[in-house]
């Protein structure tokens, strides 16, 4: 949702920013590698407990994931290897900062939820982006999903900032996995769909029968 609807009420300041780097001569496979490695140093502030400073980190490093798609159409070098290289990133940088919150809270006292929570978000998030990837690969489409990457890191952002922790952790990781399972469930209904009966023409054509009135030619 926020994916749709966030990116359109950025559209214009993201459109400006987007020329102003175009301008600077940065590449779109520049900011990509530029917004994971401020995601390691920002999964480091996490695992230090800087949550607060963490969501503002977290969320540049946002801006730049969405920054670099914008910046690779505007420019035309859009290419397979910086679709292919985003979402790869993408997968190590929410690995990454979810590790360093598995770090924290394994050096904290009764923690045992938070721990078992964040392996389940990295299972579910791990297998939203599986599914859509290997649907893909089949030539089905797979978008399908209440909780995709942006709405994750928004509420990751948001429980950060509140201090909101455990209970952003289990809407994560029930939600997470049920988008996997919408996208399961996706490719089950597009892939079971009746095919349209192809027309025999051969069995179908009317026969024209010669009548006993027509002349016969000799």
């Amino acid at each position: 949702m926020l994916s749709k609807y966030g990116r359109q009420l950025a559209a214009e300041p993201l459109a400006r920013l987007v020329d102003l780097l175009h301008r600077w001569g940065v590449t779109p496979n520049g900011l990509t590698y530029f917004g994971f490695i401020l995601t390691v140093g920002t999964a480091l502030v996490l695992a230090g407990g800087y949550f607060r400073l963490g969501a503002i980190l977290l969320l540049f490093a946002a801006l730049f994931d969405m920054l670099d798609g914008s910046l690779a159409r505007l420019t035309h070098q859009s290419s397979t290897f910086g679709a292919f290289l985003d979402s790869t990133l993408d997968r190590y940088s929410e690995s990454v900062t979810f590790l360093a919150l598995a770090y924290y809270y394994s050096t904290r006292l009764q923690t045992r939820t938070e721990l078992v929570l964040i392996f389940v978000i990295l299972v579910g998030s791990l297998m939203v982006s599986y599914t859509r990837a290997r649907a893909e690969a089949l030539k089905v489409e797979c978008k399908a999903g209440i909780l995709q990457r942006p709405e994750r890191v928004v509420l990751l952002i948001l429980g950060l900032f509140t201090g909101w922790m455990l209970p952003i952790l289990w809407i994560l990781a029930i939600f997470t996995n049920f988008t996997a399972l919408q996208r399961i469930y996706e490719v089950y209904w597009r892939t079971n769909q009746p095919q349209a009966p192809v027309a025999n023409h051969v069995a179908n054509s009317k026969v024209v029968k010669p009548n006993d009135n027509w002349p016969v030619q000799g």
